[in-house]
């Protein structure tokens, strides 16, 4: 099979040759060069420069079309609302500019084919069309970045629920642990020198606000409508806690606590209910049964977005959102620290 693919290549490549061997000679009996380009070549090459514009304009909305259903599920969280609506924004007006650019693009080269009877307008500087292509976009982008910063203030800078939820993220090569307050609320202080193998997180075994904390890895979980704060750490390097179905990021950086805070506004069950969540699900299972896997149910997850190392894919931690007496009821049967709790 390998042989009759290189043997028809080598055909293909000498009647090519062959053809532009043609060309030459009919060159040669016009009495011109065969570089010389002719007003029938222009007319010719504008209308394929056409038929490629059209072809690539609709190529894009095939595109569209035919991985649109791959996309993220609608967001999760009531500030992921806006965000997508800035998203979509921004969606639109770059499709609106790519399509309006490239059609002009392809039919000037079109229109405006060469043609020895015209000769083409030399343009050194115009002040008004530089004003335009400069005042219009910056207007546009001023828009985009006014509304991000006025969503962004609203969904860092709103009153804090005296009711939330507290918990902290802490990242280190190559997993996450999430870590709750106990009866107390309150989170216990933490201490990078006290970071050893029973103590993985760095807690201070002298705060006593800390001997009731839990700590958990693999999942966690959240309750819904309930505002959750998050307070986030790393012990080595950058990590990135990014929950994207939630629409939510924030930076984890060693020495110092970031936060982020949003409110969810669907469970896990009800988004697994969701016709478009039930066929991603299913592409993503029959993808999974050709390679012989087990199928998934669909699952918030926390990821890092930062490229933090060799297993930098792997950390990964499953998000449960719940309704608050489910939450309360898994709180209810996890364990506190053992190191902690030994010393009280």
């Amino acid at each position: 099979m390998k042989l009759l693919i290189l043997i028809g290549l080598v055909i293909l490549i000498i009647a090519a040759h062959q053809l532009m061997r043609v060309v030459e000679l009919s060159r040669q009996l016009k009495n011109t060069k065969e570089w010389t380009v002719t007003d029938s070549d222009n007319k010719f090459n504008g209308k394929l420069m056409l038929l490629f514009g059209v072809l690539f304009i609709g190529f894009f909305f095939w595109q569209v079309d035919r991985w649109q259903d791959n996309s993220l599920p609608g967001a999760a969280s009531v500030h992921g609302l806006k965000v997508d609506q800035l998203w979509d924004y921004n969606i639109f007006l770059i499709t609106f500019v790519f399509v309006i650019t490239n059609f002009v693009l392809f039919y000037f080269a079109y229109k405006y084919a060469g043609k020895k009877t015209t000769k083409a307008v030399f343009l050194a500087h115009d002040n008004r069309l530089e004003m335009a292509w400069t005042i219009a976009p910056a207007i546009v982008l001023a828009g985009i970045i006014i509304f991000g910063l006025k969503y962004w203030n609203e969904i860092t800078n709103r009153s804090i629920d005296p009711n939330k939820v507290t918990i902290e993220l802490y990242a280190k090569q190559f997993d996450w642990s999430a870590r709750y307050a106990g009866k107390d609320k309150t989170l216990g202080l933490t201490d990078y020198r006290q970071i050893d193998g029973g103590n993985s997180v760095g807690l201070d075994t002298l705060d006593a606000a800390g001997y009731d904390d839990i700590i958990v890895k693999n999942e966690f979980h959240i309750p819904v409508n309930k505002e959750i704060e998050f307070k986030m750490r790393s012990r080595d390097v950058i990590h990135s806690a990014f929950m994207p179905h939630f629409r939510a990021q924030m930076n984890c950086v060693p020495g110092m606590i970031t936060e982020f805070r949003f409110t969810p506004n669907k469970t896990t069950a009800d988004m697994r209910k969701d016709p478009y969540v039930i066929q991603l699900m299913k592409g993503i299972n029959d993808a999974r049964a050709l390679q012989n896997k087990e199928p998934v149910e669909f699952d918030y997850t926390l990821l890092c977005n930062k490229i933090c190392g060799a297993s930098h894919y792997n950390m990964q931690m499953t998000i449960i959102v719940d309704s608050e007496s489910d939450y309360n009821a898994w709180l209810a049967k996890q364990k506190v620290v053992k190191i902690i709790a030994s010393k009280n």
